[in-house]
């Protein structure tokens, strides 16, 4: 039977075989989340980068680029990591290179090992969930966390996911069984819990209220986001 584990932070996974996983990449505050509203919103790929001076070159190519450092635009850079920024189709058939505090780093981090790279989102959590049960592989949820630190958005996600998935996989993983007992014990009162989040009171602290409230809307996409060739482009999850 398949299995699931959680990685609570990128500084955790030598703790963990990576090696033909399906890894699913969790950064609800605010990168997947955004890459999914670009991706829903007709943007033809994204390409994640890990740090900011390669993906500002990438303009010099046709790419629109968008870099978030601290919860803030970079200096330089056409787009940060709203989004809001993405929606009526603003960027339609643009291809986006993207690079953020925490996010692109977990996908650099893993995608070499990795049998599939795929986005963590609750806009498209049933989809995600649906594409893992078909494939035969294990699971490995990466939580981006905040700069190295457990965060609580990316971990109630996380459990959520463990949720889906059951009972067509299995878990002996501590982690795995606390965060779905997390997340199931607060499914009433989701936006409630997840406004403590540190990293919530940081984007709040910048008057972004509405992009959490879009992070936190469940299963309005009905596809997932997935790594080929080294570009995040949308796939339904039976194609």
């Amino acid at each position: 039977m398949k299995k699931v584990e959680i990685c609570l932070s990128p500084e955790l996974i030598h703790l963990y075989d990576v090696k033909d996983k399906n890894v699913v990449i969790v950064d609800i505050f605010r990168a997947t989340s955004t890459m999914m509203a670009a991706l829903a919103n007709d943007v033809t790929s994204i390409t994640p980068v890990f740090d900011l001076e390669s993906c500002r070159m990438m303009a010099k190519e046709g790419y629109v680029i968008a870099g978030e450092r601290d919860g803030t635009t970079a200096e330089g850079f056409t787009l940060g990591n709203s989004p809001l920024s993405y929606l009526e189709k603003k960027y339609a058939g643009k291809e986006i290179a993207m690079t953020t505090t925490n996010g692109t780093v977990a996908i650099e981090i893993t995608k070499d090992a990795a049998r599939n790279i795929i986005l963590g989102a609750f806009v498209n959590l049933k989809a995600t969930a649906e594409f893992l049960i078909k494939e035969e592989n294990d699971v490995l949820i990466l939580c981006a966390g905040w700069k190295g630190k457990f965060n609580l958005e990316d971990s109630l996600y996380a459990g959520a996911l463990v949720s889906s998935l059951h009972p067509h996989f299995w878990t002996d993983c501590d982690t795995s069984i606390a965060m779905r007992s997390l997340y199931e014990g607060n499914t009433h009162r989701l936006h409630i819990f997840m406004g403590q989040a540190s990293h919530a009171k940081r984007l709040q602290n910048h008057n972004i209220e509405a992009d959490i409230d879009f992070c936190l809307l469940e299963n309005i996409y009905d596809f997932i986001g997935i790594l080929e060739d080294g570009k995040l482009i949308a796939k339904k999850p039976g194609n």
